[in-house]
């Protein structure tokens, strides 16, 4: 069995969420679905239940890692939910997860969560309009180094394209290197 792309959907928690980024967070699910992926978020209201949402109505799996020990605590939209007992250190474990990081909104949490997929090489994309990270970070890059720019795209849809090629990529290019080390 081929391995289905996994793509992190970081972003606004409940507090900051807007209508505009739970909308977004909604078709990017929902395109992610479609297309076969499988949405890895952080199990909690917001984006992250957007997300879910979208998803799981359009038959995908949405896969919530939650920072307490107590599953009944994600929303009811995931398929698989991951209670962690790690705290907000399970940030690091959605990015971890994930062959391409989406970002919708956002403020500190998902800054972490962003930075952390930058050092790690994984590509990123913001959902332009959406506020908070995504809007402050598209077309940048974090630091000098310039491990990855965060891409930006004008639509929740055009997000899911390029993360998908992204990550697509990124394995190509990893699956080369493998073969590489074992000759």
């Amino acid at each position: 069995m081929v391995r289905k792309p996994q793509i992190a959907v970081i972003g606004y928690d409940a507090k900051l969420c807007t209508k505009a980024a739970y909308e977004a967070a909604y078709r990017v699910g929902t395109a992610l679905a479609k297309r076969g992926a499988v949405v890895i978020n952080g199990g909690l209201e917001g984006v992250m239940e957007a997300t879910s949402k979208g998803a799981a109505e359009a038959g995908g799996l949405a896969v919530g890692i939650i920072p307490s020990d107590d599953a009944s605590q994600a929303n009811g939209y995931c398929g698989v939910v991951i209670p962690s007992g790690f705290g907000f250190a399970r940030n690091f474990l959605v990015v971890n997860s994930a062959d391409a990081v989406i970002i919708v909104g956002g403020g500190a949490g998902t800054l972490t969560e962003a930075a952390t997929a930058y050092g790690r090489g994984t590509p990123l994309v913001a959902v332009r309009g959406t506020g908070g990270v995504a809007d402050e970070w598209a077309g940048r890059y974090f630091d000098g180094r310039r491990t990855v720019k965060v891409s930006g795209a004008d639509s929740a849809e055009r997000a899911v394209t390029m993360a998908l090629r992204a990550a697509s990529r990124r394995a190509s290019e990893h699956s080369t290197r493998q073969s590489k080390s074992t000759m």
